[in-house]
């Protein structure tokens, strides 16, 4: 009888291999970064983890046998959901993972921008002693978190520590611990102008594309603060640059673009009152264990005992 197989397209150490194949006894799981062994396998597996270009075409087939992909990201934007849809594969998502790295970095934009660190080490480059005009506290503010999922959670809770006013937007509007009020997106305007920082973490899907343009830029203060690390199409990038040169807004901190890696002739890379991170909020020495043990084995789990995984269950009409 031919064993069930799963496939894991990441490399892994050794003891995390025996953990997921404790769960799936009479298996056979591969796990393999290198795109021959996994493509190899790919049309005759019945789980993966780990979505990689090119698989399409080995998996998304007549003849494979993928039942439940879990991906080892947050965002499934660039996975093609209708023809995952269409085959009636679960997917599941790595959301959620990410929450301590990604609350710090927002944090460290946000002190970096207030307390102007990056023009101190600037300074520190040139050997130049200046005081750059500093005078912010981000203590008692206000934060607009545009996505209350886990990410802005933990930001909220962070917030708190700085004595700070929490707002938040999620779709369905409910209230969450350490936001003081809560918005929904069509609640957008009333939001922006009372913030002293904003915050994206949200995915990209079709009602979030371009939802901060010109219009939501000329709506916050001109002291506030714009952190992206949601996905660059959110944002109409020439607008926010616009937005950054005519001072409608006083900086940004950016881990995300429309366009990756951010082009050479980017303005964004010479501004003076913008922080930009290579899309790495993200990363973290904790990623695979957290992965693999809060969401991939608790679903496999699930999936082995008949019913659908429900960590990070993907709704493909809403596109998260």
């Amino acid at each position: 009888m031919e064993k069930r197989k799963m496939v894991i397209t990441h490399k892994l150490e050794q003891d995390q291999i025996e953990l997921i194949k404790n769960v799936i006894p009479g298996w056979e799981l591969i796990v393999s970064k290198d795109k021959e062994i996994y493509l190899e396998h790919a049309k005759d597996a019945e789980i993966i983890a780990g979505w990689k270009k090119g698989l399409e075409e080995y998996c998304l087939t007549s003849e494979s046998k993928l039942k439940w992909l879990q991906t080892w990201s947050a965002g499934i934007d660039s996975l093609p959901l209708e023809t995952l849809r269409a085959n009636q594969i679960t997917l599941t998502s790595a959301n959620g993972v990410h929450a301590y790295p990604i609350s710090e970095t927002i944090f460290a934009f946000m002190l970096g921008l207030t307390r102007k660190i990056h023009t101190y080490v600037k300074n520190q480059q040139a050997k130049t002693w200046h005081h750059a005009h500093m005078g912010l506290e981000m203590h008692e503010k206000t934060i607009g978190i545009i996505g209350v999922g886990e990410i802005g959670k933990e930001t909220a809770k962070i917030a708190k520590a700085f004595g700070m006013t929490v707002l938040g937007v999620r779709n369905s509007g409910r209230p969450v611990d350490y936001v003081d009020e809560m918005y929904t997106p069509d609640q957008l305007d009333l939001l922006l102008p009372k913030c002293d920082y904003i915050v994206v973490t949200l995915p990209h899907t079709k009602e979030t594309h371009h939802l901060f343009g010109a219009e939501q830029f000329n709506q916050m203060k001109n002291s506030a603060f714009f952190i992206n690390i949601g996905r660059g199409e959110i944002v109409v990038e020439e607008e926010l640059i616009t937005a950054l040169q005519e001072g409608t807004i006083a900086g940004a901190g950016l881990d995300v673009f429309e366009t990756e890696p951010l082009t050479a002739q980017s303005p964004l890379w010479e501004m003076q009152n913008v922080i930009i991170t290579p899309h790495t909020s993200g990363s973290t020495e904790h990623y695979n264990k957290r992965v693999i043990e809060n969401i991939l084995i608790p679903n496999l789990k699930d999936y082995l005992a008949g019913k659908t995984p429900t960590i990070n269950l993907v709704d493909f009409s809403k596109g998260y």
